[in-house]
């Protein structure tokens, strides 16, 4: 990973952003928030364009029709006790003005269906009094990596004496801006004060699953209300079904229980109450004032194939269920985005990331 870390262009950037933002829009995406932190050149010096990167983002999400909420990262030490990043991190280093700098940037070009927004990568890649003042000088989402291992929870508590949530929840003066993404390992008492101060967690079931981070607790989030929303983090699954899956599934397997997230008598189906409470998170996790099926809303719309064999016949208030737990995964009909139908040119797109990616592996192989 950090081999091509210290290989990739901008225009190969791009070239690979926008096949991965068009195998998420199949995936029934439609908008990304990107946690972007590779912002320099490869000798690790900014470019003449400190955004270049950035850019290259925007435009991959222009080509694929996708809406991009980007998420400039600050990066500034290898772990807890270290001083600064590794040398093969050198691309990834930022400070407070630097992520700054670059939201600045991305709002003044003004283009369609890009905001920004902001991101600090983790507590142990950064220090406490750049996280307060990257907190109180940015406005929109704030994004971050928390919880996600327990090696991270051990870590933390030898450092502070605290865990990560904790140690936010004290420190960090967290808001309804406030996105954790993962906070795979909880105590209860964590959970309430996420409620109590509004933040959002960003759920990644498929990429916890496939690094072995563990289990959130699912039920727990769920009924202190706390926003929640889908993250495809390592984009080892890309679409949405499949995450909902797995996070549901997971549940049961280490509860030994079955519709776990299910809510008699309030939500009609398992997938219906996932959908609307990861469809609500995530219209807070990007900033946007309005999302879903409401007045003034973005127009962003999905439509199912009712003649797939999987869904034919299925009640209306049972196509959710059918779609997350008995569908093999296949691209939606149509996918809407800001009130057009969505038609990228897919075969240009495949065509440069297949030139990207060979160019790239080639020099790991020379």
């Amino acid at each position: 990973m950090y081999g091509v870390a210290l290989r990739i262009t901008p225009a190969q950037m791009r070239a690979i952003a926008a096949q991965l933002y068009v195998e998420l829009l199949d995936g029934g995406y439609t908008e990304v928030c990107e946690f972007h932190y590779l912002h320099h050149d490869t000798d690790g010096k900014a470019y003449a364009d400190p955004a270049a990167m950035s850019f290259a983002l925007a435009d991959a999400a222009a080509d694929a029709g996708v809406g991009l909420t980007l998420l400039p990262t600050l990066y500034e030490r290898a772990g807890f006790q270290a001083e600064g990043l590794r040398e093969d991190q050198r691309r990834f280093r930022t400070t407070v003005d630097e992520v700054l700098a670059i939201q600045r940037a991305v709002r003044a070009a003004a283009r369609p269906l890009l905001a920004c927004g902001a991101a600090l990568h983790s507590l142990r890649a950064v220090r406490p009094e750049s996280l307060r003042t990257l907190a109180a000088r940015s406005d929109g989402p704030l994004h971050i990596h928390v919880a996600e291992q327990m090696a991270e929870v051990r870590d933390c508590l030898a450092d502070s004496g605290t865990r990560p949530i904790e140690w936010l929840l004290r420190h960090a003066g967290m808001d309804a801006r406030w996105q954790l993404v993962h906070a795979t390992h909880s105590v209860p008492a964590e959970v309430e004060g996420v409620a109590a101060c509004g933040a959002g967690v960003v759920l990644c079931p498929a990429t916890e699953a496939n690094l072995g981070d563990g289990v959130p607790d699912l039920p727990g989030w769920l009924a202190a209300g706390v926003p929640l929303s889908l993250g495809s983090d390592s984009q080892v699954v890309r679409d949405w079904p499949e995450e909902l899956r797995w996070l549901e599934y997971a549940q049961r397997l280490v509860r030994q229980e079955r519709n776990v997230a299910a809510a008699p008598g309030q939500e009609p189906s398992t997938a219906a109450r996932l959908f609307e409470r990861m469809g609500a998170g995530g219209g807070r996790a990007m900033g946007a004032k309005r999302w879903g099926l409401a007045a003034g809303a973005r127009a962003d719309l999905l439509v199912l194939d009712l003649a797939d064999p999987a869904l034919l016949g299925l009640p209306g208030e049972n196509l959710l269920d059918g779609l997350v737990f008995a569908a093999p995964t296949r691209a939606f009909a149509r996918v809407m985005v800001a009130g057009r139908w969505v038609a990228p040119d897919r075969a240009a797109i495949a065509t440069r990331y297949a030139q990207a990616m060979q160019e790239l592996w080639s020099k790991a192989s020379a």
